[in-house]
């Protein structure tokens, strides 16, 4: 009867490892950031100046831009602001045209992976519902360009934005117009892209949603008070105990639902990019590559270990931010992992589409790296 008993209590070996593959497949950037701290760990032992690796600000700003934005998908704002201007158009052309530039503006003021991870589902519910699935992975890999550089233009439309931002303590004016040229570059890039799209006539659901007024209203300031954070009107410390509290008593599931996964993987970053900061061969590396070419290592090195990460590293080696600072963002285009967003579209992509990967890496590849080459030769003669 005990052997009975445990043999039914204890997990059996293959639902432990299919468990752990889940999790590994789902918070694989996790993982490697964990992986490439630990690896620094064994370099750098853990002393008193680890605590110097963590900008709290940014930490603090992404959490409660996360938790508002969760708030807001809650009584679903986002998809029926999009459904609405979606609706006013009639072809297929236009529609996607309208889901770019919705993911566009959306990663402008709620970070890129926060805006794909809002506009993705609506993406495939417009092509799925009116039975143009054909254009599904063109559509998804424009909502990812499109949320990788449209995000740019504002210090929180991309974490490294946000980062960079307060690290260097960049004045809003000069970040602004220092991203202007490429942002521009990037709207024609994918309006010409999209205009290649035929214009079949397509019809979206009529399925109306009425949002709660004074839960939108209340969300809405909570969002401006996380913006206000950003640009530093107000203590960072304010919104740490303003917006937790009170989603608190308004919604405690859009607390459970933020991406803790991705706050710790800013924190694995920080003490990666700490530790390399004080290995002496590798300060030497990256100064002297800096030195000569500061947006070309950025754009590259975001090819090899994201955009996020390559910030987060190469500010530690250089003071000159405006090259380091456009080679974060037109770097976010090009290999699947040069972005957490990308890899956000991959997996998204990939859950709809019954794991249809080959066609859309291969497709993916050739816009982005053809963005990439662009944006890269245009940025390297106007900075």
């Amino acid at each position: 009867m005990h052997g009975a008993v445990k043999r039914h209590t204890l997990p059996h070996h293959g639902e432990i490892f299919h468990h752990i593959g889940a999790f590994l497949k789902k918070n694989a950037v996790l993982c490697i950031a964990t992986l490439a701290a630990a690896i620094t760990c064994a370099f750098v032992p853990p002393d008193r100046e680890y605590l110097g690796y963590f900008d709290l600000k940014t930490l603090t700003c992404l959490f409660c831009t996360l938790a508002v934005v969760c708030a807001f998908k809650n009584i679903r704002f986002f998809y029926a602001l999009a459904q609405r201007i979606v609706k006013l158009f009639k072809n297929a052309r236009a529609s996607i045209l309208a889901l770019v530039y919705i993911t566009f503006l959306g990663s402008m003021f709620l970070a890129n992976d926060m805006a794909l991870i809002t506009f993705l589902p609506l993406g495939y519910f417009v092509l799925s519902s009116t039975g143009k699935e054909k254009y599904m992975a063109f559509t998804f890999i424009m909502q990812n360009i499109a949320a990788n550089l449209g995000g740019m233009l504002t210090p929180f439309g991309n974490p490294q934005n946000l980062y960079l931002y307060s690290k260097f303590s960049i004045p809003t004016g000069s970040f602004i117009a220092t991203m202007l040229p490429p942002f521009c570059i990037s709207v024609a890039l994918i309006t010409l892209c999209c205009l290649f799209v035929k214009k079949e006539p397509l019809q979206v659901s009529k399925e109306e949603i009425r949002l709660p007024l004074w839960r939108t209203v209340v969300y809405g300031v909570l969002f401006a008070l996380s913006i206000v954070i950003v640009f530093r009107v107000i203590p960072f410390w304010i919104g740490l105990i303003v917006i937790p509290l009170a989603l608190l008593f308004l919604d405690r599931d859009a607390l459970k639902k933020v991406d803790y996964g991705l706050l710790l993987t800013f924190v694995m970053f920080f003490i990666f990019a700490g530790n390399m900061a004080r290995i002496q061969a590798v300060r030497e590396l990256f100064g002297s590559l800096l030195a000569k070419n500061p947006l070309l290592v950025a754009a590259l090195s975001c090819q090899v270990i994201s955009n996020v990460p390559s910030a987060i590293l190469l500010s530690q080696f250089t003071g000159n931010w405006r090259p380091l600072l456009v080679g974060v963002n037109i770097g976010g285009v090009g290999t699947l992992i040069s972005s957490l967003a990308s890899l956000i579209t991959f997996r998204e992509y990939t859950a709809r589409t019954n794991g249809k990967a080959g066609k859309y890496i291969l497709l993916f590849s050739v816009f982005n790296f053809a963005f990439l080459g662009i944006l890269t030769v245009a940025e390297y003669f106007i900075l």
